[in-house]
């Protein structure tokens, strides 16, 4: 059973935008705080962006001010808008899922559930 499916990557150019979206399961959405993670290709996996049940969020400094993460409730989905985008941001990204929005969530190893990874290619 697909808990979390991301889609929406590609390839843009720098300075350009682009918008991930990920369809989480009824029992994931509900109960989990849902975030986004990347992996640079050769680097250890960075959390993004995270929202909790009540639409607060947290970001990551290298995309702050960028990076726009929200959710439809009523469609299970979660979003990330990515605006100015950079040849740094090149990854592989993940929807993830954790238990809080607290504590350790830059911690990769906190979230316990993952989508399949979709990619992202920012070219200069």
């Amino acid at each position: 059973q697909v808990q979390l499916a991301e889609s929406g990557g590609g390839s843009v150019q720098a300075g350009g935008s682009l918008r991930l979206s990920c369809a989480a399961s009824g029992y994931i959405a509900r109960r989990y705080c849902l975030g986004w993670v990347r992996q640079a290709p050769g680097k250890e996996r960075e959390a993004v962006a995270l929202i909790d049940s009540n639409g607060s969020t947290l970001y990551a400094d290298s995309v702050k001010g960028r990076f726009t993460i929200s959710k439809d409730n009523a469609k299970n989905a979660l979003y990330l808008q990515m605006n100015g985008l950079k040849p740094e941001d090149t990854a592989m990204y993940y929807c993830a899922a954790r238990s809080t929005s607290g504590g350790t969530w830059r911690d990769p190893t906190s979230y316990g559930y993952w989508g399949q990874g979709i990619n992202v290619t920012v070219s200069s």
